[in-house]
């Protein structure tokens, strides 16, 4: 593949052709099934009745809006609570010029691991449809999940596996989380629960991992539900690899594969504990279903309780090692007791 030059971060380029071109500008390039932009419906609204120049000058910010956040995913270890409420004030094309030039504020630039990075291969991910890009600005972002995230770092941009509609999808949906190495009665009840929350039109979120995860997640399909995955790692790289087939079935069922780390990006201990914020907040609750004392789960349900979410625990037997994590939790007050889908309240404000 030839090289860009770096010049193509500011110029709006036809996807079509694959190359710069004065074309890009022209009010029937962003109507290929390759176009990369997309936009919001209240800019459009603005430029009605049809405004060559208006487009035009659309296209071109929108653009530039979409390079930026990909930048900014390249440069910032999320969560990056200063750059993120940087961005939301400055716009993401200048909190990026500032970062190249070294005039940011010392605590933006304290969470940009770098300034010299290459989205011309993100940009051929999003042409080639291996991927959608969604940024805040565009309609389909969950503004009413994601905005209590503000001060932890909301995510600056999410890469997207699916034709899904985040923002429906997670209008109603829980969480379902617990102990990766989950027993015969942790796996029944999680897929129990899953299967439930799809017969009542709930989304299921889930980390999609092995033990309570999966199981949630293939109960939900096997009842014809939705689900909704989110990664500790790129979307490209299914984690576990084992589950590859069952991230693809979530896809094909109209569900979606979710993570705020760029192509490439591997799963590590820190970006595991960063997810932890990304579940808690998708939904209107959390329900552990089998947990230890040391589970990844706990932050889940720690991170909804802060967020003001409902927070839920299955009972397991006294002498599980399994359940000891949610016995504590339901002990302390911090979860209520759920032994069925019915004394799940998903619905925020009731």
């Amino acid at each position: 593949m030839q090289a860009r030059s770096s010049s193509r971060f500011v110029t709006a380029t036809n996807t079509t052709a694959g190359k710069q071109s004065s074309d890009a500008f022209s009010p029937t390039a962003c109507h290929t099934a390759n176009c990369r932009i997309s936009f919001p419906s209240n800019k459009l609204q603005a430029i009605r009745p049809f405004d060559e120049a208006a487009v035009r000058e659309l296209i071109m910010s929108s653009d530039a809006e979409l390079r930026a956040r990909l930048y900014l995913l390249r440069v910032a270890e999320p969560p990056a609570p200063a750059l993120q409420q940087y961005v939301a004030v400055h716009g993401p094309v200048e909190t990026v010029a500032q970062i190249r030039s070294g005039t940011a504020p010392a605590t933006v630039l304290g969470e940009s691991s770098r300034s010299d990075v290459d989205i011309d291969d993100d940009l051929d991910i999003i042409d080639r449809g291996e991927a959608r890009l969604l940024t805040p600005e565009h309609d389909d972002w969950p503004f009413g999940r994601l905005s209590g995230l503000t001060a932890r770092g909301a995510p600056l941009t999410l890469w997207l596996k699916g034709n899904g509609s985040l923002a429906d999808l997670t209008k109603r949906a829980v969480t379902v989380t617990g102990s990766r190495a989950a027993s015969a009665y942790g796996q029944s009840v999680a897929e129990e629960f899953g299967n439930g929350f799809a017969r009542a039109a709930i989304t299921v979120v889930s980390c999609g991992s092995y033990g309570i995860g999966s199981a949630a997640i293939r109960g939900a399909l096997a009842a014809g539900g939705r689900a909704v995955v989110v990664l500790a790692n790129g979307v490209d790289l299914p984690n576990p690899r084992a589950h590859a087939d069952l991230y693809r079935a979530v896809i094909d069922s109209g569900g979606l594969v979710v993570s705020e780390y760029p192509f490439g990006a591997a799963p590590t201990r820190h970006r595991f504990h960063a997810r932890c914020r990304l579940l808690a907040a998708l939904t209107g609750a959390t329900v552990v279903v089998e947990a230890g004392r040391r589970s990844g789960s706990l932050a889940v349900a720690g991170m909804a309780n802060e967020l003001g979410r409902r927070t839920y625990g299955v009972p397991g037997s006294i002498y599980s090692v399994s359940s000891q994590g949610v016995h504590e939790l339901l002990r302390a007050g911090d979860a209520t007791v759920a032994t069925s889908v019915e004394h799940i309240a998903f619905v925020d404000g009731l």
